[in-house]
């Protein structure tokens, strides 16, 4: 049986990454073996240029560009959604302050070190959008 494990995300600079995930967001640290850092929630980041290394046998291929290009959203719930924007508002580049969604959900959305996109937001169950 297959079994989805890990989301992984290339990043420009890992040490920067890290500390995002960390410090900015709280997320903890289970495995760190330099280029490749494992959260505790199965979120995963890895050096864009030593994967890229490893996956494609070359030195380098673009891997010092910005990673991110707004097509990957990572998506977090919290019961202390305002709090939390209120905390994190002047350490991040916000996309959009809390907004109630067309599904009646409050979230905002920033971006991380590389432009991947960051979504928080207030507990929702997917069974309210099917009544």
């Amino acid at each position: 049986m297959e079994v989805f494990s890990n989301t992984i995300l290339f990043v420009k600079d890992i040490h920067k990454s890290r500390f995002f995930y960390e410090t900015v967001l709280g997320m903890r640290v289970i495995n760190d073996y330099g280029t490749i850092i494992f959260f505790e929630n199965h979120l995963v980041i890895h050096s864009a240029d030593s994967i890229i290394k490893t996956v494609f046998k070359r030195r380098k291929l673009s891997a010092l560009r910005s990673q991110g290009h707004s097509n990957v959203l990572l998506y977090f719930e919290t019961n202390r959604l305002e709090e939390f924007y209120i905390q994190i508002a002047d350490r991040v580049k916000i996309i959009h302050g809390i907004e109630v969604q067309a599904w009646g959900q409050k979230v905002f959305r920033f971006f991380d070190p590389d432009r991947h996109m960051v979504e928080f937001g207030e507990p929702f169950r997917i069974e309210a959008l099917k009544s």
